[in-house]
């Protein structure tokens, strides 16, 4: 990548550097799961905005943020219109249009540090993330460049310091590509080519370094056997809903189904059922009927059943998102519910209502505003504590992380994704996958629809179910009680990182004040 002296890429090169680095970390993601693509895609936005004016760096940053986030949330207009996704996108590329400008503005501690450009790179990304997991309403981390290494070496970095460390490493990645490749280096061509080399070779030395990590079970508590129930829906998109009745008879079914196998010595006794998100619409614990018929359930299967259910109230006009164990012979242990402690804003619950519906009036399709819990998913059921997050909840490091913290031996991810479609599906294992290596912990998510499975705590996914099919799977786990150091380091990696960030940008107010007044 050639500039002219002490001046920017052409526009007519930046631009496309700046689309083409969009799609880049875009096939990076599942479904594509082309992890290579991630750092080259940081290399190409690097290179499009260093030494722009930062309106143009906001600028070709929001064009990547467009070409990543408009694709990468396509299936969010499926069944809900295109409108919430165009703002969706829109709203999360305006992040990296910011991260873009930033970049911009940094560029003169590049120029007089060639060396910091990876570093400077890495926890930009990471401070971005940072304020885009935040803000606003609580933020949407979703495409974070940590949950597209679900296949790469770097994924073992998680165990030491969780997403925001993932980001690093592979931003910082993306750094030392740019680096080597934006023009020749001081001291000839056989320097320059050293150099670069040395900086290309740095690239692939970071990404690899995670194999050093070692992974697997924290601690060791015995093992459970669980099985997981995806009933599927009588058809996918929004007025799935329309259809209660038919969804949670379809989750009862097919846990009798399995109970009768268990009793002919067809399949191993379970431990534990798990049952997706919404998998009981119909508010069991005030349907008589509804309670009684995963009542029988349980107690055919012999073992208790965490049920994602929709609650009414507590309030009018309200409802609630919550896994309730119902035990076999006595049924819900309301001790040992779960509420989703983060209801997805527009979707579960409308802010600033009068507002928002200036904009569309499908917002009234939230007919109920989903009220968050005020308590960790930490569900003891006996042989094991579980540590539960529902569907979204996954992407959110904190929410993960409470669990563990008190004292959570196996990660439950239940999720509904029949208003969506596979690519989401599988998005969401990859964080699964990110989570289980992060906190050591066996880990499985639970879908209505697919895509369903377990995974080990070194990430690797078993019993993967298909999209759209009912299925029953079965696996004994084991179970971890140690934490691994992200777990006990917490926040921090991402807070060090995000301070750093903060502090680079303030070097860059110093350096162009600096320069300013010599000239």
């Amino acid at each position: 990548m050639q500039a002219g002296p002490g001046g920017p890429l052409p526009l007519r090169v930046a631009l496309p550097l700046a689309v083409a680095a969009g799609l880049a970390m875009l096939v990076a993601f599942p479904p594509y799961g082309w992890w290579p693509a991630a750092p080259v895609g940081v290399a190409l936005l690097g290179a499009a905005v260093h030494r722009r004016r930062v309106r143009a760096g906001v600028g070709l940053g929001f064009v990547a943020g467009v070409a990543l986030f408009g694709p990468l949330l396509s299936w969010t207009n499926l069944h809900t219109g295109q409108l919430p996704w165009l703002l969706l996108s829109l709203l999360q590329a305006g992040y990296v249009g910011l991260l873009g400008g930033a970049a911009a503005y940094a560029s003169p501690l590049v120029d007089r540090w060639r060396w910091s450009w990876p570093a400077l790179t890495g926890v930009l990304w990471v401070g971005q993330e940072t304020l885009r997991s935040r803000a606003p309403f609580g933020g949407f981390p979703w495409g974070r460049l940590a949950f597209s290494q679900d296949e790469s070496p770097a994924l073992r970095l998680a165990a030491v310091g969780g997403a925001p460390l993932v980001t690093f490493a592979v931003s910082l990645a993306g750094g030392l590509l740019v680096a080597a490749l934006w023009r020749p280096w001081r001291g000839g061509v056989a320097r320059s080519r050293w150099a670069a080399g040395a900086l290309a070779v740095g690239a692939v030395g970071v990404l690899a370094v995670g194999l050093l990590v070692p992974v697997g079970v924290a601690g060791g508590g015995g093992a459970v056997t669980v099985a997981v129930v995806q009933g599927n829906v009588p058809r996918l998109g929004l007025d799935f809903n329309a259809q209660r009745q038919a969804v949670l008879n379809n989750h009862v079914q097919a846990t009798l189904d399995l109970a009768a196998q268990v009793a002919a010595g067809q399949r191993p006794q379970p431990d534990l059922v798990v049952w997706p998100e919404n998998a009981s619409d119909v508010d069991p614990l005030r349907s008589p009927a509804a309670g009684q018929r995963i009542s029988a359930a349980a107690d055919a299967v012999r073992a208790p059943i965490l049920v994602g259910a929709v609650l009414v109230g507590p309030g009018e006009g309200q409802s609630r998102n919550a896994g309730i164990l119902w035990r076999p012979g006595s049924g819900p242990d309301l001790e040992q519910m779960y509420t989703k402690r983060h209801p997805v804003p527009f979707a579960e619950y409308v802010p600033l209502r009068d507002v928002a519906r200036m904009v569309s009036k499908e917002v009234d399709r939230v007919r109920s505003d989903m009220v968050p819990g005020d308590r960790a998913g930490v569900v003891d059921v006996g042989p094991v504590v579980l540590g539960d997050v529902i569907c979204f909840e996954v992407a959110y490091d904190g929410l993960v992380r409470d669990t563990v913290t008190g004292g959570a031996q196996l990660l439950v991810v239940q999720t509904n994704n029949a208003t969506f479609d596979v690519a989401e599906a599988r998005q969401q294992l990859a964080m699964v996958r990110l989570r289980a290596v992060e906190h050591g912990r066996a880990s499985l998510m639970a879908s209505t629809v697919g895509v369903s499975g377990f995974v080990t705590p070194d990430g690797r996914v078993s019993d993967a179910t298909g999209f759209n099919t009912r299925a029953v799977v079965l696996r004994q786990l084991r179970l971890g009680d140690g934490r691994t150091l992200a777990t006990r380091v917490g926040v921090w990696p991402e807070a060090a990182l995000t301070a750093v960030a903060v502090a680079a940008l303030a070097g860059a107010v110093w350096r162009r004040r600096r320069s300013a007044v010599a000239r």
